[in-house]
């Protein structure tokens, strides 16, 4: 049985990362020659009616596909040695494999139907692999995520419904056409709506660090490049109707607060997993922050890149949590690099990604954005968001290398700790040499035609600023003298109000339920079982007892009360026949 399972998990490695490679250099050939290929498919043709099916390739398409195909391989690879005691692994690869088609279905999609059933099969797919583990956290963590996805679903089945103005849901063709029509305006605004809640801007933020309930590596494919990505390629694929407009306007100014504020979320949370899940939430805000400045090919390069990098920091904390004996803890880590080199090595690697090291995959593409939202036409707000929060990345990212990697060991003494696991170390190495030659790669492809980029000095050197003084702050925060910072009673209010993603998760749940439910309970106390009971059931209730108690007088067969009426009965016809006569 083991083996079959091997086998199976070897098999989907083989079979996914063979498509990859394909579809990646398929995506060279048509971004050298600009290729596009619009392929319609008749499923169904029944009388005048037909059924199509619409796929749209292009370099965007296929790239995106293969970085997709990539790390899903890499994913299943790695799971068949990180959950290897789990009996249902076959049922795991399933899921993983169900999730992966979804998203291709969404990817190829130029049809809003179409990129509905992969939107969907996104949504539910997800449900079921956060809850897979089976606990009550898990199954509060899933409703939150399916319930906050559902209201973008809703928003795009909205947008399906305008789109019948145009008589047709291929939205691709009217884009440009169209992008002043108010119709298409309003189909704009709920796919903004729809892009917002899968990429957990706020409000709909407090899903994102909560489907960490689900395995680590299904964690590294869905917050690296599947589900929370979905929203940003869908806005890259709507960009024509997000130029020039108030729209825009919003977006940067709910994904700068969203980035702003899962960076300083980060700086108190103690959760491994929530950390670098509160990381993607920053670097989502910043994608959808740059594609509001109609950046879009930043935007995809940006995509691309953080897909690897993070694929990776979520591969290496699985394999420190599996080590650790499930714990995620960094409070309970300390000195890992002395019994996990390698581990340490990618996962440090894949930080400095993140934080934007010169010259690993997350340089070219951060560096690149922030040059040109200082070259742009951009408030002062929004400007101090984006550099703010570059340097709360730095800052988040050396605190957790100082509680993780650095110090004394926290746990218990007898510990498992090693780099043994091969099949887990070997996902872990690919993708680390991806995070460390991937920038370069994509910037040489994507960017033929490189533009000119004049900054003064101080702009120019201003990324480099904020990452040393957000470091060196993350280094205070961390070290024991200072430790004080974050548990002071003076700072508490504000470290829980910072801390807890500005109450969001608690807006979420029972800000949504409480009020609602204390209505229910008024209106049962006041209505229900108060004046509505009062003067309707039971005072009908009672005025028909006592007009029974008063009949069942006249039926109790009593002589004289028989006598009586009978006389009463006979007087009043005598006294009829005398009117009459």
């Amino acid at each position: 049985m083991v083996n079959y399972l091997i086998n199976y998990c070897k098999i989907s490695f083989y079979f996914l990362i063979f498509i990859s490679f394909t579809l990646f250099f398929l995506s060279m050939k048509f971004l050298l020659l600009e290729l596009v290929y619009f392929i319609e498919w008749e499923v169904l043709s029944l009388q005048s009616n037909s059924i199509v099916m619409t796929f749209l390739f292009d370099w965007m398409s296929l790239m995106f596909m293969s970085f997709v195909l990539l790390i899903s391989s890499l994913v299943i690879f790695y799971s068949n040695q990180y959950m290897s005691e789990d009996y249902n692994i076959n049922r795991f690869i399933l899921l993983v494999l169900m999730f992966v088609m979804s998203m291709m279905m969404l990817i190829i999609s130029p049809n809003l139907i179409s990129i509905l059933l992969g939107w969907d099969g996104l949504g539910l797919v997800s449900y079921c692999l956060v809850i897979y583990f089976q606990n009550v956290k898990s199954y509060n963590a899933g409703m939150l995520t399916a319930l906050s996805n559902r209201i973008g679903d809703v928003a795009l089945l909205l947008a399906i419904a305008w789109m019948l103005n145009y008589g047709s849901w291929n939205y691709i063709f009217y884009l440009d056409l169209m992008k002043n029509n108010f119709e298409m305006m309003i189909i704009g605004a709920l796919v903004v709506l729809a892009a917002m809640t899968k990429s957990a801007q706020i409000p709909f933020s407090s899903w994102l660090p909560a489907a960490m309930a689900a395995p680590t590596p299904v964690s590294a494919l869905v917050h690296s490049s599947t589900l929370v990505t979905a929203g940003v390629y869908l806005l890259i694929r709507f960009n024509d109707l997000l130029m020039n407009w108030w729209m825009s306007n919003l977006l940067l100014l709910i994904s700068g607060l969203t980035m702003f504020m899962a960076g300083l979320g980060a700086n108190f949370e103690f959760d491994l997993k929530k950390i670098i899940a509160l990381s993607t939430l920053s670097q989502l805000g910043l994608m959808m922050s740059i594609l509001s400045m109609s950046f879009y090919k930043l935007a995809f390069f940006h995509l691309l890149t953080h897909a690897l990098f993070k694929a990776l920091l979520f591969m290496c904390a699985g394999s420190i949590i599996h080590n650790m004996k499930n714990s995620q803890d960094i409070r309970m880590m300390g000195s890992l690099s002395m019994s996990m080199p390698l581990t340490c090595s990618c996962f440090n690697i894949a930080n400095l990604a993140l934080c934007g090291m010169p010259f690993l995959a997350g340089f070219y593409s951060k560096d690149l954005m922030l040059e040109m939202v200082s070259l742009s036409y951009v408030n002062i707000f929004s400007f101090f968001l984006f550099f703010f929060s570059t340097g709360l990345t730095v800052c988040y990212s050396f605190r957790l290398v100082y509680y993780s990697m650095v110090g004394d060991f926290n746990s218990s003494s007898l510990h498992p700790l090693n780099d043994k696991g091969w099949t887990m170390i070997f996902s872990i190495f690919f993708l680390m040499v991806m995070a460390v030659i991937g920038g370069s790669l994509l910037m040489w492809l994507m960017f033929l035609d490189l533009k000119m980029i004049c900054l003064p000095m101080s702009l120019k050197l201003l990324t480099l600023i904020v990452c040393l003084m957000g470091g060196f702050i993350g280094y205070l925060m961390s070290n024991v003298s200072l430790f004080f910072i974050n548990k002071s009673l003076l700072l508490y209010n504000y470290t829980q109000f910072m801390g807890s993603m500005w109450f969001m998760p608690i807006i979420s749940t029972i800000g949504v339920i409480n009020y609602p439910l204390k209505l229910g309970l008024f209106s049962y106390k006041g209505f229900d079982q108060g004046w509505s009971e009062y003067f309707g059931g039971q005072m009908l209730y009672y005025q028909l007892k006592s007009y029974s108690l008063y009949m069942q007088e006249f039926q109790s067969n009593n002589l004289k009360i028989y006598l009586l009426s009978y006389m009463l009965w006979f007087i009043i016809l005598l006294m009829l026949i005398i009117l009459i006569n």
